[in-house]
């Protein structure tokens, strides 16, 4: 918002701000890129805009251009020419030496936005005094080509401008560099820095006098208009070349076009990596070039969180870098690119699975717990999902489809298998393994659209899906709670299989309530979310670690409760040893917190077996004279 004398008091005297060009100076040359390779790109990019300038400006101006980067190790020397524009003595003056104005940045503002200009804070040339302890220009402009001008300064701050002979149309930059820049002459790592930072840049970037230039062939999607029209396949080769050349960790699976959209102007390639990942896994990996020019190679924010499979490498000219031009500025440009990935991403992974089946196999075998948790993102990856995904079961990794079981899908919400385990696979149903990421919240949305129940074992509602209760006398109840109860909430129930005779099934309600009483819990959870789970819990009856479900169909039970009342001692010796083997098949339950005292109550429970059995064996004087 612009000041105007009437926000200042009568009285006050309007003074203009002082500027320290010393410290000013140190601060962006020194400080302003995060690694001062950096600045090379920064000089190319000039020397690039340079020859887009005398394009737009010179009428008839058709010759080939060229950057050329000319190491000399003797000298401690890097040059770096270019065909362009030129400077004149002005120029030097108005926009070399001045700290924030940019001839680049006026021609885009009048009207050559889309010229494919880099420039705009009138910043990059300080970056020469990063890597040299004096810079050198030489230049002679397109206006004035009989003559030539010389730059030299040493600090940016001071500069010196004479007349030259005039050389050709262009300009020279030469880095006399700090001796902790002197790799900066080997051509091998100009190779590596250029080769990352200008891979996309339109006009070629020759090192050391080499006839190949190092950005050879445009990217897939700026094949010139009058090149041959390629078939798919070809397509895809072309494209599987490239982001083989900026994916370094993995091999690209398969790639997905990123075409602009009308908000954003987005254009690239993405890829489906070839690492297998885990549902946590972010490997994600995006190189975002700013006309032609790397910007960040590390902009994996605007890919969707759940892709932590997917690499890519985008164009864009709207997008907005901060000053140094290493990162990009949130605003709607940066939004409306992250809107097109996700797209781009979603109708991508369709056109595979519908075209290319071998490629499509793939994804799914090494995503497949990633796009578990992918698929509650997006209705549309749901719905490419649903049936093609494999859940973690009992009986190994099946689809959805194969959970179906007596009506229902069954998930266990812990690793803690236990009875239940031996229950489910008693009856031959498959268990999902509710532990494992994405699992349970996947297998809920699935339930719905199929119209099938889910049934969440350990919980009161999946539980009443598995037991029918049945009322006891209050007498048998407490009998069975004496001989048979560890502290479960014994229960009497119908139930499958027939041939077991109970069950125990932790509450995983009442261990929700405990975790979350826990005060180290409360270390992990802000206050907000806390009370709101409490408000849940709180309605949580804890008094039971587990429910004992005594099998009303099973013989052997039968025949206890008929015992109770009318032989009471072999009643108790029975539930003994119902006891003792509802205790040694707890003690292989894996996850058991307290080994010792497991060990303990099995030692106590093969003791009570033993006892039990001698009972039922022991010799009754009664039958021996019957007989």
């Amino acid at each position: 918002m612009p000041v105007s004398h009437s926000d200042f008091p009568a009285t006050a005297s309007i003074h203009r701000a002082g500027v320290d060009m010393g410290g000013l100076m140190s601060v962006l040359s020194k400080h302003l890129y995060s690694t001062p390779m950096v600045a090379l790109r920064e000089l190319v990019q000039n020397a690039h805009d340079s020859i887009l300038r005398r394009r737009l400006e010179e009428s008839g101006w058709t010759a080939p251009a060229r950057i050329d980067i000319l190491p000399d190790a003797a000298a401690n020397i890097l040059r770096i020419i270019d065909t362009g524009a030129g400077l004149t003595e002005d120029e030097i003056h108005q926009y070399l030496a001045t700290v924030g104005v940019g001839y680049t940045r006026r021609l885009r503002e009048g009207g050559h936005e889309e010229s494919g200009l880099i420039g705009m804070f009138g910043l990059g040339f300080l970056s020469a005094f990063v890597l040299a302890k004096r810079v050198t220009v030489r230049t002679t402009s397109w206006q004035s080509p009989d003559s030539g001008c010389r730059y030299v300064s040493s600090n940016a701050e001071q500069y010196s401008v004479a007349a030259m002979p005039a050389r050709a149309v262009g300009t020279e930059i030469v880095l006399e560099l700090k001796d902790e820049y002197h790799a900066l002459t080997q051509p091998v790592h100009l190779h590596e820095i250029l080769g990352h930072y200008c891979a996309l840049l339109s006009e070629p970037i020759h090192i050391a006098g080499e006839t190949e230039a190092i950005n050879p062939e445009p990217p897939p999607w700026r094949r010139p208009a009058d090149a041959p029209a390629l078939l798919p396949l070809q397509q895809r080769k072309l494209e599987h070349a490239f982001a083989a050349r900026f994916e370094h960790s993995f091999e690209p699976v398969c790639t997905l076009p990123v075409k602009p959209d009308g908000q954003s102007d987005a254009i690239g390639i993405l890829w489906v990596q070839d690492g297998a990942t885990y549902g946590t896994s972010d490997n994600r990996n995006l190189s975002v070039f700013l006309r032609g020019m790397l910007l960040d190679d590390d902009a994996r924010d605007l890919l969707p969180h759940w892709a932590g499979f997917i690499g890519g490498v985008i164009e864009s000219q709207r997008l907005t870098p901060t000053a140094s031009r290493e990162d990009l500025q949130r605003d709607e440009a940066y939004e409306a690119t992250r809107h097109a990935l996700t797209e781009a991403l979603i109708a991508g992974l369709a056109e595979v699975a519908r075209s290319q089946p071998e490629a499509w196999r793939r994804v799914l075998w090494r995503h497949n717990e990633a796009l578990l948790g992918a698929a509650l993102c997006d209705e549309r990856l749901f719905e490419l999902l649903k049936d093609n995904l494999r859940i973690p079961t009992s009986h190994g990794d099946l689809p959805a489809s194969e959970l179906l079981a007596r009506g229902a899908v069954h998930v266990m919400l812990d690793h803690k298998a236990g009875f239940e385990g031996m229950l489910f696979n008693t009856l031959g149903i498959p268990v999902a393994h509710g532990n494992r990421y994405a699992v349970v919240p996947f297998l809920r949305r699935w339930a719905e659209a199929r119209g099938v129940r889910l049934a969440e074992l350990g919980t009161d509602a999946g539980n009443r899906q598995l037991f029918r209760p049945a009322p006891l006398s209050s007498e048998k109840q407490d009998w069975l709670n004496q001989h048979l109860g560890d502290g479960e909430e014994l229960i009497a129930a119908h139930f499958a299989p027939q041939e077991l005779p109970l069950v125990v099934v932790p509450d995983r309600d009442s261990a929700l309530k405990k975790r979350l009483e826990e005060d180290n819990h409360d270390k992990q959870v802000s206050l907000a979310a806390l009370r709101l789970a409490r408000q849940f819990t709180a309605q949580i009856d804890d008094r039971h670690p587990a429910r004992l479900y005594l099998n009303l169909d099973n013989p052997a039970v039968q025949s206890l409760l008929a015992a109770i009342d009318h032989q009471p001692s072999q009643a108790a010796t029975a539930a003994a040893l119902l006891r003792a083997f509802k205790t040694i098949l707890a003690s292989n339950t894996p996850g058991n917190a307290n080994a010792a005292q497991s060990r303990e109550k099995l030692s106590a429970a093969l003791h009570q077996l033993a006892d039990s059995i001698q009972q039922l064996t022991r010799h009754n004087p009664q039958e021996q004279s019957q007989a």
